[in-house]
C-alpha cells in the first residue's frame, strides 16, 4: 500500500486525505498549527491518522508521496528535504485530477479570477450543464469527488497551486492578467511569477483552448516565454477580433468557430470595465462549452458577484456604499475606481505590499475621489502618495468612523467605496473580516446621522 503524507489540514488537506483514504492509500495528516475540531472529527471518522502542532519528519519522509497545502512554499526546509530524497510533492488539485473524468475549465490571474470563475460556473449551471465548482472558491475538489464527479468542473487556481501541478490538464484554460504580486515566493522576480502562471497551460494539447487578454502585456510576454500547444484565443476591450471576445463600446461580442453571440451591456448584472473583461472571458468559455447566445444572456442577467468584490451593500440618502474589500492590491483598486463615473469617498489602506500608487493618480486626479479615508495603522505612504491630489484626506483605525465620515462627506448620487489596495492583517483577520465589518457599519447607518 502506498503511503501519502498530507501537510496542512485545511479545506484542501482534509479533502485530499479523505479522497486518498477512499482510494486505498495509507494516509498521514500533519499540521504545524492546530486542526479545527470539526476537521479532527472528520479525520477520526475516516480512520485517518494525524498530528498537530508539529511535523514528524521521519514519518513524513518515509511516505511515497506528499500533498502539501498551497500556503507552504517549495523552499520550506521539509519540502526541500523531501525533494532531495526523490519524494514527489504535489498539490491537492493535482491529486484530485487523477480521479475525475470531468472536463476542466481552469482560471488563473492576479486580478479577476474569482469573479470570472463564479460567473463561468453560473453560466453553465443556469444552462443546465452538470458542473461543479472548486479550487480557491467553494469546497475542495478532492473532497467533492468523494461524493460525485461532474461532466464539467470550473476551478479557480492560484500560482501557488499551479506550482504543485504535474498532470493537471484543463480543457479550457484562462489567464485573466498578470501584475506583480506574491513576488516573495518567486525570488522577487516578475519573470518567475509569469512562468508560474504559464505552467497552467503546460499539459494542454492542440485540442484544448487557452484564453488570454490581448491588452495585458505580461500575459503576452508569458506566451512568448512559454508558448502553449493549446489553441489560443484573445479577449480585448480595445479592438475587434476575428476569433475570441471583444467589446465594441456597447456590446460584448463572442466568436468561436462558426458561432457568434452579441451580449448587450444591459444584460450584465455587474458593472465596471474590469467586469466587462471578466464577462468576456466567462462568456467565451461558456460558448466553448456549448452554450447558446440566449443561455449566455439569461445567465449574465441573474449573476450575483462574490461577497467583498464590488458588492453594493445599500443605497442610503442617494449614496451608494460599495464593498470591495477583496481589492488587496493596486491593480484591483484601479479597476474598482475606474468602475464609476461619479465622485466618491474612497476608503483605503492596510498592510502595504510595496505598492506603487502612481498608477492610481490619473484616476483620482480626474476628480473621482473627492476624499480619501486612510484605514490602517500606518498610513504615511498612502497619505504622501495622494497629498495635493485628493482634496481631503483623513485617517482612522476604526472602520465605523470611516463609514460615518463617508456618509458625512458623500452627496446624493455619489459613492462611498471600500477598496483598500492593501492587505488587511493590521486591523482585521483577513479581507473577509474587513468586508463584514464594513457591511455591518453601513447597515447601522440611518438617514439622521448625516450632518
Amino acid at each position: 500500500m502506498k503511503q501519502i503524507a498530507i501537510l496542512g489540514a485545511g479545506e484542501s488537506g482534509l479533502g485530499a486525505a479523505l479522497l486518498a483514504k477512499r482510494e486505498g492509500f495509507g494516509v498521514w495528516v500533519s499540521d504545524l498549527g492546530q486542526i479545527a475540531p470539526e476537521r479532527k472529527e472528520a479525520l477520526q471518522l475516516a480512520e485517518v491518522g494525524f498530528e498537530e502542532g508539529k511535523h514528524d519528519e521521519e514519518k513524513i519522509l518515509s511516505c511515497d508521496l506528499i500533498i502539501k497545502s498551497p500556503g507552504i512554499p517549495s523552499k520550506a526546509p521539509l519540502i526541500q528535504k523531501a525533494l532531495a530524497e526523490g519524494i514527489p510533492v504535489i498539490d491537492e488539485l493535482e491529486f484530485a485530477c487523477r480521479f475525475s473524468a470531468g472536463k476542466v475549465i481552469a482560471i488563473t490571474g492576479t486580478n479577476g479570477k474569482t469573479t470570472t470563475t463564479l460567473l463561468t460556473y453560473h453560466l453553465l449551471k443556469e444552462a443546465g450543464v452538470d458542473v461543479g465548482l472548486a479550487g480557491n472558491v467553494g469546497k475542495s475538489w478532492a473532497g467533492q469527488l468523494i461524493e460525485k464527479d461532474h461532466d464539467w468542473w470550473v476551478i479557480e487556481v492560484s500560482s501557488f497551486q499551479i506550482d504543485g501541478m504535474e498532470c493537471f490538464r484543463p480543457t479550457i484554460g484562462m489567464l485573466t492578467n498578470i501584475t506583480p504580486d506574491h513576488l516573495d515566493r518567486y525570488e522577487y522576480k516578475l519573470e518567475n511569477y509569469i512562468l508560474s502562471k504559464m505552467n497552467l497551460f503546460k499539459m494542454m494539447t492542440v485540442r484544448d483552448k487557452a484564453i488570454f487578454s490581448v491588452e495585458d502585456a505580461n500575459s503576452q510576454k508569458g506566451l512568448k516565454m512559454r508558448p502553449t500547444k493549446a489553441s489560443s484565443f484573445g479577449i480585448s476591450l480595445e479592438k475587434e477580433l476575428e476569433h475570441g471576445g471583444y467589446f465594441d463600446g456597447q456590446n460584448l461580442n463572442l466568436v468561436y468557430k462558426d458561432e457568434k453571440a452579441k451580449i448587450s451591456l444591459q444584460d450584465l448584472s455587474i458593472q465596471g470595465k474590469h467586469n466587462i473583461l471578466n464577462a468576456l472571458f466567462a462568456g467565451l468559455a461558456g460558448m466553448m462549452a456549448g452554450l447558446t447566445e440566449e443561455q449566455l444572456k439569461a445567465g449574465f442577467r441573474t449573476f450575483k458577484n462574490a461577497p467583498h468584490r464590488m458588492e453594493v451593500i445599500r443605497v442610503l440618502g442617494g449614496v451608494q456604499f460599495v464593498n470591495d474589500s477583496k481589492g488587496t492590491n493596486v491593480e484591483s483598486t484601479y479597476y474598482a475606481l475606474g468602475s464609476f463615473e461619479r465622485p466618491m469617498v474612497w476608503i483605503a489602506g492596510g498592510v502595504d505590499k510595496g505598492n506603487d500608487y502612481s498608477v492610481l493618480k490619473p484616476l483620482v486626479a480626474e476628480g473621482k475621489a473627492k476624499a480619501l479615508i486612510c484605514l490602517g495603522k500606518d498610513n504615511e505612504k498612502l497619505k504622501e502618495a495622494f497629498k495635493g491630489v485628493i482634496p481631503e484626506i483623513r485617517e482612522t483605525q476604526d472602520i465605523r468612523e470611516a463609514v460615518l465620515w463617508g456618509q458625512e462627506m458623500a452627496e446624493k448620487g455619489e459613492v462611498v467605496l471600500l477598496s483598500p489596495a492593501c492587505a488587511s492583517f493590521d486591523l482585521f483577520k483577513n479581507y473577509e473580516d474587513r468586508g463584514e465589518q464594513f457591511r455591518a457599519a453601513v447597515l447601522e447607518l440611518n438617514e439622521t446621522q448625516k450632518a
